[in-house]
C-alpha cells in the first residue's frame, strides 16, 4: 500500500478491530490525579476498569487534544518514507484537533511537496467515528486508492447515525454540560439525556429517557426509524463501563441486522460522559437538531 490510513484514539475501536483493518490510531492524552496518560486502543497505560473505577470515586479526568507537534511527528515518519497519508479524526464540531491537523499539514506540505496528505473532517464522534473508520477500513484493506477512500469517507460520514444515552449525570455536571440542579432532579426522576450528533458533528440533546428500562427501547426505536438497509448492514453498540447493557442491546437487535459489534468507550470520551453510557451507531438518515 502506497499510503497510510490514520485516525485518533477518540474513535473507541477495540485493538482487534484496529488490527483487522490496519488503521493507525494516534494516541490521545488524559490526566488523572496529576499524572498524564496516553490512551491507545489496547489501553496499555491504564485499563478501562481502572479508569471508570476512579471516575466512580469522584476522581476527575481531563483530556487534551493532539497538538501540532504530535501531528507533525506522526505524519512525518511516513512522508520521509515516501508514503502518502489520509487522516480523519474527531469531529471539528467537538474538538480543535481537526484545525490543528490542518496547520501541521500546511507545514509538512511545504517540506514534502510531492507527497499527498489528505485530512477529512469526520463530523463524527467516539464510536461514531470508529464506525466510520471501520467501514472505511474495509475499503482500505481491500486495496482502494487514497482518492477512492477519501470519497468514501466524505460520502459516508453524513450517513452515520449516533445515539447515546448518558447514565452519569454527575459527570455531565462536572464537565459543565448540565447544571447541578438539572443533575439533582434528573437523578431523582431517573431521567437520562438522549444525545444525538447533528449533520456538522455537534452534540445535541434530542430527548429525555425516563427510567433504565426505557433506554434500550429508545435506542432501538431510532435504529428502526432511521436505519438504511439494516437487515444487510453492520451495527455498532458502544458502552462506557456498561457491558451488561451492551450485551442486552446486542441481543435485542441481533435479528434485525447482518452483524453487531461491541466497542468500549475509552477515557477520551468517558471523561465527559461517565460510567454507564450506552450507544448505537448505524448507517441511515442522520437526524438534525
Amino acid at each position: 500500500m502506497d499510503y497510510i490510513f490514520m485516525t485518533d484514539a477518540s474513535c473507541d475501536l477495540t485493538a482487534a478491530q484496529v488490527n483487522e483493518i490496519g488503521v493507525e490510531v494516534l494516541p490521545m492524552e488524559f490526566e488523572m490525579e496529576g499524572k498524564s496518560y496516553l490512551h491507545y486502543p489496547d489501553s496499555r497505560m491504564m485499563s478501562l476498569d481502572e479508569f471508570y473505577s476512579k471516575l466512580k470515586k469522584g476522581i476527575t479526568s481531563k483530556t487534551t487534544q493532539i497538538n501540532i507537534n504530535g501531528f507533525v511527528t506522526a505524519f512525518e515518519k511516513y512522508l520521509k518514507a515516501g508514503i502518502d497519508i489520509i487522516y480523519t479524526g474527531i469531529s471539528s464540531g467537538l474538538s480543535g484537533s481537526y484545525n490543528t491537523s490542518l496547520i501541521a499539514v500546511q507545514e509538512l506540505q511545504e517540506k514534502y511537496p510531492d507527497r499527498k496528505i489528505l485530512v477529512i473532517d469526520s463530523r463524527c464522534d467516539s464510536a461514531g467515528l470508529g464506525f466510520l473508520v471501520y467501514l472505511a477500513g474495509q475499503k482500505y484493506k481491500a486495496g482502494c486508492s487514497i482518492d477512492e477512500l477519501a470519497e468514501f469517507i466524505e460520502v459516508t460520514r453524513d450517513k452515520v447515525c449516533h445515539w447515546f444515552v448518558v447514565e452519569d449525570l454527575d459527570q455531565l455536571k462536572r464537565g459543565g454540560r448540565i447544571s447541578a440542579v438539572t443533575a439533582t432532579f434528573g437523578k431523582a426522576l431517573q431521567i437520562k439525556p438522549l444525545i444525538g450528533v447533528d449533520k456538522v458533528g455537534h452534540l445535541y440533546n434530542a430527548a429525555k429517557v425516563r427510567g433504565k428500562s426505557n433506554v434500550i427501547p429508545a435506542l432501538v426505536k431510532h435504529l428502526e426509524a432511521e436505519g438504511e438497509d439494516i437487515k444487510n448492514s453492520l451495527v455498532f453498540v458502544a458502552h462506557a463501563d456498561n457491558k451488561d447493557g451492551a450485551e442486552e442491546l446486542k441481543k435485542k437487535i441481533k435479528g434485525m441486522c447482518k452483524e453487531v459489534q461491541i466497542c468500549d468507550i475509552g477515557p477520551v470520551i468517558g471523561t465527559h460522559v461517565g460510567s454507564g453510557m450506552l450507544a448505537i451507531l448505524y448507517l441511515g438518515k442522520r437526524t438534525d437538531k
